[in-house]
C-alpha cells in the first residue's frame, strides 16, 4: 500500500554547524573514486525483515523457536512479523530503486524452502516467493546477492541430530544449496554460503547466547554444551558444508549460470593494547581465532598456525577427501566490518576469567584502554567509530589471501530506539552519515593501495529485528514504525542517493530537507 505525503521538519536546517562538518568530511570521498561497475547496495537477512514466519507452509527455524523463549531477547520481541517484508517486498524494492543502488544483499530462509530439511518436501510456495523477489529486483535493475545461511537453520535439524555438531548437517546443507542453485541460479550472480559463521558458532556454542544455547562455565550457564570443544566441531562442519556447496556450484552450475560464490565473515581490526611484542602477538592471535579460523582452511587448506599451536588435537582433522574439496577455490570473500578493538595479551599476563583460556587464544578483546574508548562510542555495545579499521582489515585480508576479490557486505551504524520515540526522533541521523562517509573514505584508500574490492553494502535498507537486541536498535536508512509498518526516509537515505548520483552533495541534501517527500509503506 502507498500512503500520502509527510512533511520533513524544518528544524534540520538549524543543524548548520553539523552540516558544515559533514561537508568537510564528505569532501574526502565521492562515487568517482570507485570503479564504474562497483556494487553499491544495502543488506538484510530473512529473519530480521521478512516476518510471515508460518505463512505459506514455512517451517520453524531455530530463531523462530529461540526468540519465543522468555528472557532471550532484550525487549521480549521476536521476528514473527519483523518488517513484514514478506508482504511488502515490492514497496521495499521501490525504496532501493529510489536510492539508486545497483545491488541488494538478502538471505533465503532455509526453513521456507525446506521446512523439514531433507526429511520433507520442497516448499513450492517458498520457491515462488523468492522467484518473485528476484524477478522484481532484476526488473528494477538491481543485482541480487543471495546468502544461503544467515544464522538460521530448520529447527527440525537441531531436533533430529544436533545440527552443526553432527556431520549429517553437511549433507543437509549441500541438498539445500543445490536446490537454490537449481531454482534461482539463472537470476543470481553472487552467492554467499554463510553469513558470519564465526559469530554464529561463537555465540551459539561458546557463550550460548544464540541458538542452540550451548555452553559451559565460565563462558555461560547453559543446560548443555562444552565451550572448549563444541565450537571447533561446529565450525569444522560449517567449513566442510561451505566446501560442499562451492564444489556443487563449481562443478554443475557456475559455467552455465555465470555467477560467483564466496563466504561472508565478521571482521574486527585488532589494535595491540600496547605497542609491545606480547600485545602485537595477541592481536595476531585474535585475528587467527576470529577470521583465519574459517578462511585459512577454506583458502589455504589448513587451520591457522596460531590456533594449531595452542589447541592442537582439539581442532578436528581434515580427511584427504575434505582437502580435495577445499581445493575448489571460491570466488570472493565477503567482509562485514563495523569496528576496531584492542587486543590484550593474556598468555603472559593475568586477564579476566575468560580471556586466559586457550579456546579464546589467550587474548582479551576490549574497547577501552585506561578508561578511554578506542573510538567514539555508538548505541551498539562494543561498536566504535573507527574508520581506519576498514582500510586495515581489507589490507590484512589482501595480504594473507593473495588479494582474493573482496566485497564489503555489511557496514552500518546503530541508533538506540524506544517505544516513546517517533520517526522524527530518528530521521536526522547525522551520526550515521559521518560514519558511512568516513568508512567509505577509508575503503577508497585501501583500493588505491591495491586491494581488489568489488562492492560495498550498507547495513541496512530499513530498521529491523537486531537479534538479541530485538527492536531496541535501528540500523536502517529508512525508519520503520512497527505499529503501522510505515517506512520514513532518514537523512542518510538522501545522502546515499546523492552520493550514488555522483556526490555526496550534502548541500543538496540540506536544501531539499524542507521539501515534502512521498513515503512508501
Amino acid at each position: 500500500m502507498r500512503f500520502g505525503v509527510m512533511e520533513t521538519k524544518n528544524y534540520w536546517v538549524e543543524k548548520l554547524a553539523l552540516v558544515l562538518g559533514m561537508l568537510v568530511l564528505a569532501a574526502g570521498v565521492d562515487r568517482a573514486q570507485f570503479p564504474p561497475d562497483f556494487l553499491f547496495g544495502t543488506s538484510t537477512s530473512y529473519y530480521q525483515i521478512e516476518g510471515g514466519y508460518l505463512d505459506d507452509n514455512k517451517g520453524l527455524s531455530n530463531w523462530d523457536v529461540f526468540t519465543h523463549i522468555p528472557g532471550k531477547i532484550k525487549d521480549g520481541s521476536n521476528g514473527d512479523m519483523a518488517d513484514d517484508h514478506y508482504h511488502r517486498y515490492m514497496d521495499d524494492i521501490d525504496l532501493m530503486q529510489s536510492l539508486g543502488v545497483n545491488s541488494y544483499r538478502f538471505s533465503i530462509s532455509w526453513s521456507r524452502i525446506l521446512p523439514r530439511g531433507r526429511f520433507g518436501e520442497v516448499n513450492s510456495e517458498g520457491i515462488s516467493f523468492y522467484n518473485k523477489l528476484l524477478d522484481a529486483l532484476l526488473l528494477k535493475g538491481i543485482q541480487p546477492f543471495v546468502t544461503l545461511c544467515h544464522y538460521d537453520i530448520p529447527q527440525e535439524l537441531e531436533d533430529r541430530y544436533g545440527a552443526w555438531l553432527n556431520s549429517q548437517i553437511q549433507e543437509d546443507f549441500a541438498y539445500y544449496a543445490e536446490i537454490c542453485f537449481k531454482e534461482f541460479g539463472e537470476k543470481v550472480k553472487y552467492w554467499g554460503t554463510f553469513n558470519e559463521p564465526n559469530v554464529m558458532i561463537d555465540k551459539g556454542y561458546r557463550f550460548g547466547t544464540y541458538p542452540p544455547s550451548r555452553c559451559s562455565e565460565p563462558y555461560g550457564y547453559c543446560s548443555a554444551g562444552d565451550s572448549d570443544i563444541e565450537p571447533f566441531i561446529a565450525a569444522h562442519n560449517v567449513i566442510l558444508s561451505h566446501a560442499n556447496a562451492v564444489d556443487i556450484y563449481k562443478n554443475k552450475y557456475q559455467e552455465k549460470q555465470g555467477g560467483s560464490i564466496g563466504i561472508v565473515m565478521s571482521t574486527t581490526w585488532f589494535v595491540p593494547y600496547m605497542d609491545t611484542p606480547i600485545h602485537r602477538m595477541a592481536a595476531k592471535r585474535a585475528t587467527a581465532f576470529e577470521l583465519a579460523w574459517f578462511l585459512d582452511p577454506i583458502i589455504l587448506g589448513a587451520y591457522p598456525p596460531e590456533m594449531v599451536e595452542i589447541l592442537g588435537s582439539k581442532l578436528p582433522a581434515f580427511s584427504s577427501n575434505d582437502k580435495l574439496k577445499l581445493r575448489r577455490t571460491m570466488d570472493f570473500i565477503g567482509v562485514n566490518h563495523y569496528t576496531a578493538m584492542y587486543a590484550k595479551d593474556c598468555k603472559f599476563a593475568l586477564c579476566n576469567d575468560l580471556s586466559h583460556y586457550e579456546s579464546t587464544g589467550y587474548t582479551l578483546r576490549i574497547g577501552f584502554r585506561d578508561g578511554v574508548p578506542i573510538g567514539p562510542t555508538t548505541d551498539m555495545p562494543d561498536f566504535y567509530v573507527t574508520p581506519y579499521g576498514l582500510e586495515n582489515i581489507v589490507l590484512q585480508v589482501m595480504e594473507r589471501y593473495n588479494n582474493m576479490p573482496m566485497i564489503i557486505t555489511e557496514n552500518g551504524y546503530a541508533q538506540k530506539s524506544s517505544i516513546n520515540l517517533s520517526a522524527k526522533d530518528f530521521v536526522n541521523d547525522e551520526g550515521r552519515i559521518h560514519f558511512l562517509t568516513s568508512y567509505l573514505s577509508s575503503l577508497s584508500s585501501a583500493i588505491r593501495k591495491g586491494a581488489d574490492v568489488r562492492g560495498y553494502f550498507i547495513w541496512s535498507i530499513i530498521d529491523n529485528f537486531e537479534w538479541l537486541y530485538g527492536y531496541s536498535l535501528r540500523f536502517g536508512l529508512y525508519h520503520v514504525d512497527y505499529n503501522t509498518m510505515q517506512r520514513t526516509p532518514k537523512l542518510s537515505a538522501k545522502w546515499y542517493s546523492e552520493f550514488l548520483k555522483g556526490g555526496p552533495n550534502i548541500t543538496t541534501v540540506v536544501s531539499n530537507m524542507s521539501k515534502p517527500r512521498r513515503l512508501l509503506m
